[in-house]
């Protein structure tokens, strides 16, 4: 039977130190000087591909194809690892290898990239953290699991100990990645996005690697923490640890189906607003939402969150959004699903102010609910 606290203890993600609009000014500052640096590629020859700035990774034309790259980070999602391994024996660290490549593989082919090489950055807060030979070797297999499973070859890395920077018996998990846009005309930043253009939402796994401040801060109010059962029988905690989707195969397949997205959004932190990434005024219209995955559900009612601050903090079923030619949704849906990701064709782009409407839901979002740039 599912665990529930007697009451929604009423929880935001602010409450768990995580506040967007603390953060992103931070973000647009550093996007304006970032800018500044374009005119050092000229020595080279290059030149970057100016529509990038602000998207999900930076392009760079090097003359046959683009170049995309982006750095990223897995954030806390390993203090509940660490929590459920005291419970369940298991160490949970070739998931979160995946979760950590997911994180930059899923940014990469929103702008039309194939990815094809990653770097490991694993910073440990004190070097007896290596001498845990299992988590180790789940560490090294899960990330080399994930390259394979996305056709990408593995660099190398760093593996710093940085006591006094990283907590002791802790490690951050980053990973950056390096992808070609080839031919150019996969490009998805190529302002093709029109009115009747047509969502396709990827399902996602579960939390995936956002909003997990908040679900940390929410085990701590339960009476049973990582151990309360969901209502599908499982763990809170075993639940929260399901890796992220790594989305490349299907982008690949909708490639290869003859099919070039308008646009490619990674519903990441920001939730269902980062729907409306796209830089011109448009309205995201949604007569259907995915099934939502039994521990999202959970947090939203344990947390006591609305329908809106859910769908402004987590994926809540959804995981990537692609917007398509109404002619190319079949295809698009066919695809992903062959790449074993179930598949939506769940809104529609209309004219209009910057916004996203979830209908079934009454939640309207605005451009003014997110500020991502400069």
């Amino acid at each position: 039977m599912a665990q529930q606290p007697t009451r929604p203890i009423g929880l935001a993600y602010k409450d768990a130190g995580v506040d967007y609009s603390k953060i992103d000014p931070l973000k647009i500052d550093a996007q304006r000087a970032a800018r500044e640096t374009a005119a050092n590629l000229a020595h080279s020859g290059f030149r970057e591909v100016a529509a990038s700035r602000g998207e999900s990774a930076y392009v760079v034309d090097v003359g046959e194809f683009l170049l995309a790259s982006i750095t990223e980070c897995l954030g806390t999602k390993v203090l509940i690892a660490d929590a459920m391994r005291g419970i369940t024996g298991r160490t949970y660290f070739d998931a979160l290898a995946q979760d950590t490549l997911a994180m930059a593989i899923n940014d990469i082919i929103t702008v039309g990239a194939t990815p094809i090489s990653v770097q490991a950055y694993w910073a440990a807060g004190s070097s007896a953290w290596f001498d845990d030979k299992e988590r180790a070797r789940d560490l090294v297999r899960g990330w080399k699991a994930a390259c394979d499973h996305c056709g990408v070859s593995w660099g190398g890395g760093e593996t710093p100990s940085l006591a006094g920077v990283v907590e002791a018996g802790t490690i951050d998990l980053a990973a950056s990645c390096i992808g070609i846009v080839k031919p150019r005309d996969r490009l998805t930043l190529l302002n093709r996005m029109r009115p009747g253009d047509v969502i396709v939402l990827l399902a996602s796994s579960g939390i995936h690697a956002n909003g997990v401040s908040l679900a940390r801060k929410l085990a701590g109010s339960l009476p049973a923490g990582y151990r309360t059962t969901l209502s599908d029988g499982r763990l809170y905690g075993d639940a929260l640890l399901d890796p992220t989707v790594l989305y490349s195969p299907v982008t690949e397949a909708v490639f290869a189906a003859g099919v070039i997205p308008h646009y490619i959004a990674n519903i990441t932190g920001h939730g269902w607003r980062k729907i409306m990434r796209y830089d011109s005024p448009l309205t995201y219209r949604f007569h259907t939402v995915p099934p939502v995955p039994p521990v999202l559900t959970f947090i939203r009612e344990a947390a006591g969150l609305s329908d809106a601050d859910a769908y402004a903090t987590f994926n809540m079923g959804a995981g990537l959004a692609l917007f398509v030619a109404a002619e190319d949704v079949e295809k698009t849906v066919a695809a992903a699903k062959a790449s074993g990701v179930a598949a939506w064709s769940a809104g529609v782009v209309e004219a209009g102010a910057k916004r996203v409407v979830i209908e079934p839901l009454d939640v309207t979002f605005t451009d003014a609910d997110m500020h991502l740039r400069a």
